[in-house]
């Protein structure tokens, strides 16, 4: 389901915008978790089978744990801190959340212990502000005189003159980035082809759109809801969706008191763990996620190759990870 914290790539300051696809990943999910990271071998047979059966191969496929991607993406910072170093930049790397704080709270949040402790992670998503807010490298970049900042952009991704990578979304439309300097050269160390792997990403990332809609109207799906929301109502919390639960918990001032601040969470955190609860009993993450699956097996005939090298690239870049930084705790 919905992955509204996704883990995210890594984004390098540069005190410019830098078109990095990988940096809005998070935001293209906007319900769906996307559990079609790619096809194992099952589903080169389910190829040859029936589309149900593909559904479910596609289901089964091995997907990276959102603790794998984490680790990717701090190999990627790291990867950028060393070569950042090596061409006479001084550069910091970002102190990571932990992996409890790093883990995704999705349309469907069904973890009661994590929603008693976090609520819906306003308190998480307000520490990674803060964090991005106070990047050194930004201002150690605007530290620099004019022709030190430029080399700095050369060096971080290749400047203007770097190669600009293009790829069609499978909805029509076109993303690009430019590729280049230490981002460019992590991410060939990781993924091997940074312009394959652009591709695949694009792709895999933007399958959403085809199938949300149907998502959306399911009838298993929409009657799952339909329980959790009279849960919801029964315990207090008279809320269509989880959705709407959600965005209720965030209708305050954005500049709030420390008293404000703690009542406003005390607020979230009910809400929360009565969301939770309800989500619990009425199975409706397991429902979302096998209705999901099915709609994105009926696409994998026509993107199978492109979920095939995106699952491939990523088990390289876990390799690679796995040989560069620490797994988070």
């Amino acid at each position: 389901m919905k992955r509204t914290d996704a883990p995210r790539r890594t984004v390098v300051p540069s005190g410019r915008s830098t078109r990095r696809a990988t940096a809005a990943v998070g935001a293209i999910a906007a319900l769906a978790s996307l559990v079609l990271t790619g096809c194992t071998a099952g589903t080169n047979a389910a190829h040859r089978t029936s589309p149900a059966a593909k559904a479910e191969a596609v289901a089964a496929a091995t997907k990276l744990t959102y603790a794998q991607d984490l680790r990717i993406s701090d190999a990627e910072q790291h990867l950028i801190t060393l070569c950042m170093r090596k061409r006479g930049f001084r550069y910091w790397e970002e102190e990571p959340l932990g992996l409890e704080e790093s883990r995704p709270v999705g349309y469907v949040q069904d973890d009661v212990d994590w929603a008693h402790r976090h609520g819906y992670g306003s308190r998480i998503m307000a520490k990674e502000d803060r964090t991005r807010l106070h990047n050194p490298n930004i201002a150690y970049r605007k530290s620099l005189s004019r022709s030190r900042q430029e080399a700095f952009d050369i060096a971080m991704d290749g400047g203007r003159d770097a190669v600009v990578l293009k790829s069609p979304t499978p909805s029509g439309g076109t993303i690009s980035k430019q590729s280049g300097g230490c981002a460019g050269q992590a991410e060939e160390m990781l993924y091997g082809d940074p312009a394959a792997w652009f591709r695949s990403d694009v792709t895999v990332r933007n399958l959403r759109p085809l199938y949300v809609d149907k998502l959306l109207h399911d009838k298993e799906f929409t009657s799952a809801v339909r329980a959790w929301s009279h849960c919801m109502n029964k315990a207090g919390h008279p809320f269509p969706d989880p959705d709407a639960a959600r965005q209720s918990t965030r209708e305050h001032s954005a500049e709030q008191t420390r008293a404000e601040e703690a009542r406003t969470f005390a607020n979230e955190t009910r809400i929360a763990v009565a969301d939770a609860t309800c989500a619990r009993f009425v199975s409706l993450r397991a429902i979302g996620e096998r209705r999901e699956a099915h709609y994105v097996g009926e696409l994998a005939g026509k993107y199978g190759r492109a979920l095939d090298a995106h699952l491939r690239m990523q088990r390289h870049a876990l390799a690679v990870a796995e040989r560069t930084v620490p797994a988070r705790t």
